[in-house]
């Protein structure tokens, strides 16, 4: 089973830039969408998505328009699906969770702590709420998880990290609730093959040229509970998809 996370930063605008061409290539059983910024039928491909034999569910944002929100793409129909995690921010569709026989998977888009740092407050709630709810679903059946964390795990995990420290996806109390994660028992997938693999990033800045070189940072992820580890066969990143300031990161499951 491959699973992809993508923050897509607007559907409607990626829809333009060869998503369906990507979706096709990379052919995968599970793709989770972050801020995808319109309602469903606002979709501009949802049809070519159906054709190419995608079903989808949809969070978005109900407090403003154009805003936040996330999908599932998806080849095999979950059991269930649940929107939200039961946070103040769930109109903000931020997360959706499918159940399937064996694991629960959930997309998430992680708050962003902002500039000023006027959202870390909020922020770190979220992070401690967010890692309660995957922990509460592992009492039931593994987890998946995957999406836009909005921090920078390590400092392998962006281009210049002394400039960056303190600052938002980099603060100590967004790196300690990324800590929390792995506290809990859940694994990054791609640091699990490559743990010490440098200039392996997911987001660049739109500006001074920094995805040609290569100046981003590592802030998609996918993890999953310990008793996946086994049947755990690759994770990587597509940073030569364009389309986004994200690329699309994955893993395959036996």
């Amino acid at each position: 089973m491959k699973i992809i996370s993508w923050n897509v930063n607007g559907i409607r605008s990626v829809a333009k830039k060869w998503f369906l061409d990507y979706l096709a290539q990379e052919n995968p059983d599970l793709i989770g969408l972050q801020e995808v910024r319109s309602e469903a039928d606002e979709n501009p491909i949802i049809e070519e998505i159906q054709a190419l034999g995608y079903g989808i569910w949809w969070n978005a944002s109900t407090v403003k328009k154009w805003y936040s929100g996330t999908a599932w793409l998806f080849k095999n129909s979950p059991k269930g699906a649940l929107l939200g995690i039961n946070h103040e921010l769930d109109g903000e569709g931020r997360a959706i969770t499918l159940e399937y026989d064996d694991f629960y998977v959930v997309t998430v888009y992680t708050p962003n702590t902002k500039d000023d740092l006027s959202r870390l407050a909020i922020r770190q709630e979220w992070d401690r709420w967010f890692a309660e709810f995957v922990k509460t679903l592992e009492q039931t059946k593994p987890v998946v998880f995957c999406g836009d964390l909005n921090v920078a795990h390590k400092e392998i995990d962006l281009a210049n990290p002394k400039p960056n420290i303190g600052k938002k996806g980099f603060t100590a109390e967004e790196r300690a609730g990324f800590d929390r994660f792995l506290d809990l028992g859940f694994v990054d997938t791609y640091r699990h093959f490559h743990p010490d693999t440098a200039a392996a990033y997911t987001w660049w800045s739109n500006f001074g040229g920094a995805r040609a070189r290569n100046v981003g940072w590592r802030i998609d992820y996918i993890l999953i509970s310990e008793s996946l580890v086994p049947r755990l066969r690759e994770a990587y990143i597509r940073p030569e998809i364009l389309g986004s300031d994200h690329c699309p990161v994955g893993i395959v499951l036996e």
